[in-house]
């Protein structure tokens, strides 16, 4: 996963606005935890999307029209393979989680693509 980190404008580090509290952040990502925990409960060997196997993911990981459309289009751009398909779902799975939906939407599956785009060249025009 790639993650771009862009230079912080000096308006912003002067501004008085306050930003996300870390720990707001971090109940965010015990309750996806939670939700993860929950998802695989009975299977000891399983305890986060990660560590989803190909069928479970297919399981799981379900997505609309749309989003097999977007996602259709990234890896024909993008030239990705069946594993980085995978990988696509379980992060879009993470994100969704993260933010308490109980289905992928096209935002997450959009968010989880440009993580692994960005070492790629430009996919979307």
């Amino acid at each position: 996963m790639h993650v771009e980190v862009t230079p912080v404008e000096f308006d912003d580090l002067i501004s008085m606005a306050d930003g996300e509290k870390s720990e707001a952040i971090r109940m965010r990502v015990i309750q996806a935890r939670a939700f993860q925990s929950q998802r695989f409960r009975g299977n000891d060997a399983l305890h986060y999307n990660a560590q989803m196997n190909p069928n479970m993911v297919r399981r799981i990981c379900k997505i609309d029209p749309a989003g097999q459309a977007l996602i259709k289009k990234a890896m024909e751009r993008l030239g990705l393979s069946a594993r980085a398909y995978d990988r696509i779902l379980k992060v879009s799975r993470t994100i969704a989680d993260i933010e308490g939906s109980e289905t992928i939407q096209l935002e997450h599956l959009a968010e989880a693509i440009h993580y692994r785009s960005l070492d790629r060249d430009s996919w979307s025009g």
